[in-house]
């Protein structure tokens, strides 16, 4: 018989579904494997306010596949003109949290904050309210060097921000360095991150190494083989409760992948579950799985733990090369190669 693993249905605390052909196409993968999941703002143009996320939620429930329960937890998007006044009618209309993009860091992140710092009421409103800030942390200074860019936010902006705001519950969201995981663990308990499949499974060598392989392409970028080790031990170890699981899988199609100016995301929706196993599996903490995918990210987050459950058994299974993007096509984590993990049943 082959090694199973029962887990408590999960959330994916960190996931971009994009918007019309695209959202349609890949929200049945997530919504295959998740209960919830916190879905990010960058849109063009940018989830900023209420009504906007509102609409979002209507357009993600009626592109789900019928009879599915999935529950979008919606999020808006942090700009220089946030008020305290927006985030009280947030906390009214049950967003779940605002995201910190800094200006150019990112996938449509134009519009994103400029100085932090200059937000300050804006953040001890939403500690007041017990909204979390989720950050994209990396500084955009063009002389920190792309791979040092998550080491230097940590000191330039999350510690001034922790200093001034003390209770804020932040997210770090996609850790990728030994630095963040080492500053998360010693931080406080309103201190906590999330860490995809591609950083637990890949380093930069698989970015790199015979060829540029455009869709190992992400943001905050694969790091060494010593942060990927740093990672593992994170979420596996003593204060492995501060970590749970956010996908960041970031769909684009084949085409703005391969080009000279090549999109930022790895599409990990189609077999995240799988993924992550796999990684655990590596670590030796297949027994960690169920409180990082669906333990964790609910406690911190104030939500309950989800009733259903979720099958994964240790049978192979084959990544198809492509999915349908729309008109286009996608390219997914592992695309045409075997994983050692299927999900059976959720």
């Amino acid at each position: 018989m082959p090694q199973t693993l029962v887990l408590p249905q999960p959330d994916d605390m960190h996931l971009h579904l994009r918007d019309g052909d695209a959202l349609k196409a890949v929200l049945p993968f997530t919504a295959k494997q998740m209960a919830r999941a916190i879905i990010m703002p960058n849109l063009k143009p940018p989830v900023v306010r209420v009504a906007d996320a509102l609409a979002y939620r209507q357009r993600i429930q009626a592109a789900l596949p019928e009879g599915s329960d999935f529950q979008p937890l919606m999020t808006l998007y942090l700009t220089d003109r946030t008020t305290p006044d927006w985030v009280h009618e947030a906390k009214s209309a049950g967003i779940i949290a605002f995201k910190l993009y800094p200006a150019g860091a990112t996938t449509n992140s134009d519009a994103g904050v400029t100085n932090i710092l200059l937000l300050l009421p804006t953040l001890h409103a939403m500690s007041e309210a017990g909204l979390p800030l989720l950050v994209h942390g990396e500084v955009t200074d063009s002389n920190i060097d792309i791979f040092d860019r998550e080491a230097a936010f940590i000191e330039r902006v999350l510690k001034p921000i922790i200093k001034q705001v003390p209770q804020l519950k932040i997210v770090f969201e996609h850790i990728t360095t030994a630095e963040a995981a080492k500053f998360v663990e010693n931080a406080s308990d309103n201190i906590a991150a999330t860490v995809t499949p591609q950083h637990l499974l890949l380093n930069r060598n698989d970015l790199l190494v015979g060829g540029i392989r455009p869709h190992h392409y992400c943001l905050p970028v694969l790091k060494r083989e010593s942060h990927r080790q740093a990672l593992l031990t994170a979420v596996t170890g003593k204060f492995a409760h501060k970590f749970f699981l956010g996908t960041d899988s970031a769909p684009h199609s084949q085409h703005t992948k391969e080009c000279a100016c090549g999109c930022a995301g790895v599409f990990s929706a189609h077999a995240a579950l799988e993924l992550y196993a796999e990684a655990f599996e590596q670590a030796g903490a297949l027994d960690k799985l169920a409180a990082f995918a669906s333990q964790n990210g609910a406690r911190f987050y104030g939500l309950p733990q989800n009733s259903g459950t979720i099958t994964l058994v240790k049978q192979t299974q084959t990544i198809p090369p492509c999915f349908n993007f729309g008109t286009e096509s996608l390219i997914p984590m592992r695309a045409g190669e075997e994983i050692a993990w299927s999900v059976v049943s959720a």
